[in-house]
C-alpha cells in the first residue's frame, strides 16, 4: 500500500513571505524606495513651502505695536484662520468638530431623565475625532488627486508648446533648459524659423520670456504669448513692429499691467551672423566675446503688457566664432540657498568662464549642477530658464 508523505509545516511556511519581508515590502511601497535622509529632506522642503503659504496671510494681518505676548496670541489666531480659510465651509465644520472632540472630556456623558434618574453614555470622543480627521484627509486627498491630474495634463500641453531638440543651425550651437517652480511654469523659450521670400532671406526667431507670477495663471498667459509670437512672426513685420504688436495683445490680457511679461526677442541672420534683438524689460543677456570681453544686450523698452503705446527699439550684434550668448530668466540669478543668499550674476559669469572651451550642452549641464549645489534643499521659488548660444566656424 502506497503512502504519501505530508508536507512539513516548515516547508509551507517557507513558501510564505516572512513578517519582516512583508514589512519591508510595505515600507518600500510607502516610501517609493527613498532613503530616510531623502524623506526628511522632502518633508523639510514641503514644510517650508507650506509655512510660507500660511505665513503670508499672517504677516499681512499682524498690526504694529503689539506686546510680545499679544503678538504671539495674534499670530496663533491668524495662523489658525489662515489654515481654516483654505478649507471649504463644510470641511471647516468637520475640522472644528474634530478639534472640539479632541480637547473636551466627552468620554462619559451623563443626563437626568424626567423621573429624576441619572443615566450615562459612553462616548469615545478620540475615536470619533480621529474618524472625522480621516474623513477630512480623504476629501482633501481626492481634491489633490483631481488637481494633480489636471495639472499633469496642463504640463503635457505646455511641453508641446516648447521646442524639443535644438535646431541645427550652421555656425551656431544651442542648448536650453527650463525648470518650473510648480507643475506648470510662466517661463517661455523658443527657437524657430521665420521664412523669407527666398531661402537666403530666412531668419531664425529666438525668444525667452517670463510672465509675472507662477503656476496656472502664468502658464495660461505664457500660452497666449507663444500663440501671438508664432502668429505675428508669419507677417512681414520688422522686429520692433513684432514687439509692438505683441505688447498691444499683452495689454489686453494683463489685468491693467499686473500680469506683464518681460521678454527678450531676437532675429538671427545665419548668412551674415547678425543677431538683431529687443530687450523688453528682461534680464540683460550676457554676450561673452571670444577674447573675454563682456557685453550686455539692454536695448529695447518696457515689459510687454504695461503700456499699449510703448515703443521698442532694436539693436544688432555680430556673433563671431568663439562668442557665447547667455539668455536667462530671473529665477536663475535670484535662486536662494538656506542662508537666503542669491546665486546672482557673478556666480553665473564664473560658470560661463569655466566652460567656454566646451559645448553649450556641457556648459548648461554644469551650470544646473552648480545651481543645485548652491541651492541645496531650499525650495525653488521661481521658474528657471536658460538658453546658451555659441558661435562656431562654419
Amino acid at each position: 500500500m502506497a503512502t504519501t508523505t505530508p508536507r512539513s509545516a516548515g516547508h509551507s511556511s517557507a513558501q510564505r513571505p516572512s513578517l519582516l519581508a512583508r514589512l519591508q515590502q510595505f515600507w518600500q511601497r510607502v516610501t517609493e524606495g527613498l532613503a530616510v535622509s531623502q524623506l526628511w529632506s522632502q518633508f523639510e522642503t514641503e514644510t517650508r513651502s507650506s509655512y510660507r503659504l500660511y505665513s503670508r496671510d499672517v504677516q499681512a494681518k499682524t498690526p504694529e505695536g503689539l506686546t510680545t505676548r499679544g503678538r504671539r496670541l495674534h499670530v496663533l489666531k491668524e495662523f489658525f484662520w489662515a489654515v481654516l480659510e483654505k478649507l471649504s465651509p463644510a470641511r471647516r465644520v468637520l475640522l472644528l468638530l474634530a478639534l472640539i472632540m479632541l480637547m473636551g472630556p466627552w468620554d462619559d456623558l451623563r443626563y437626568q431623565d424626567s423621573s429624576g434618574g441619572l443615566h450615562g453614555i459612553q462616548f469615545n470622543s478620540q475615536f470619533w475625532a480621529g474618524l472625522l480627521l480621516f474623513l477630512l484627509l480623504m476629501l482633501e486627498i481626492a481634491d489633490r488627486v483631481v488637481m494633480k491630474r489636471d495639472l499633469q495634463i496642463a504640463r503635457e500641453i505646455q511641453t508641446w508648446l516648447l521646442p524639443g531638440a535644438p535646431p541645427q543651425i550652421p555656425g551656431l550651437a544651442i542648448a536650453y533648459s527650463t525648470r518650473p517652480a510648480n507643475t506648470v511654469a510662466g517661463d517661455y523659450y523658443d527657437v524657430f524659423q521665420r521664412p523669407g521670400k527666398t531661402p537666403e532671406e530666412n531668419r531664425l526667431i529666438f525668444a525667452v520670456a517670463d510672465v509675472a507670477g507662477k503656476s496656472i495663471p502664468a502658464a495660461m498667459l505664457m500660452a497666449t504669448f507663444q500663440a501671438s509670437l508664432k502668429t505675428l512672426s508669419t507677417t512681414p513685420a520688422s522686429l520692433p513692429q513684432l514687439a509692438a504688436g505683441m505688447n498691444q495683445y499683452a495689454c489686453s490680457n494683463s489685468q491693467g499691467g499686473l500680469r506683464f511679461t518681460t521678454a527678450f526677442l531676437a532675429e538671427y541672420d545665419p548668412a551674415r551672423r547678425i543677431f538683431t534683438y529687443i530687450n523688453a524689460g528682461h534680464n540683460q543677456p550676457i554676450l561673452r566675446r571670444d577674447g573675454g570681453f563682456i557685453e550686455r544686450l539692454d536695448v529695447g523698452g518696457l515689459p510687454l503688457g504695461i503700456q499699449a503705446e510703448a515703443r521698442y527699439e532694436s539693436a544688432s550684434v555680430v556673433l563671431a566664432p568663439g562668442d557665447w550668448l547667455v539668455i536667462f530668466t530671473d529665477g536663475l540669478v535670484e535662486a536662494v540657498n538656506a542662508r537666503d543668499e542669491e546665486y546672482d550674476e557673478p556666480r553665473l559669469l564664473h560658470a560661463i568662464e569655466a566652460g567656454t572651451s566646451g559645448r553649450p550642452c556641457d556648459m548648461l549641464e554644469r551650470l544646473m549642477a552648480e545651481l543645485d549645489l548652491f541651492v541645496g534643499n531650499t525650495p525653488q521659488h521661481d521658474d528657471v530658464t536658460c538658453m546658451l548660444l555659441k558661435a562656431e566656424a562654419c
